[in-house]
């Protein structure tokens, strides 16, 4: 939970709104990928904060999280 971004370190899924890719904050790929969605300002939080909540509005679970996640 260290590595979440400060103003949403509640919120564990993140959503880019450019790419419809949501983001594991527990799990990152890269954490230049979170801190680029920030810079841009176009990240988004689910409620429910959870990856069902994201996948039913639309977005899809950035692969490289998921994969990091199974390990």
């Amino acid at each position: 939970m260290s590595d979440r971004l400060v103003r949403i370190e509640e919120h564990r899924w993140l959503g880019d709104k450019r790419s419809f890719v949501v983001h594991d904050q527990d799990n990152v790929c890269d954490k230049a990928v979170l801190d680029d969605i920030a810079a841009a300002e176009s990240w988004l939080t689910f409620g429910p904060d959870t990856s069902v909540e994201a996948r039913n509005r639309g977005y899809k679970v950035c692969p490289a999280c998921a994969a990091k996640s199974a390990d």
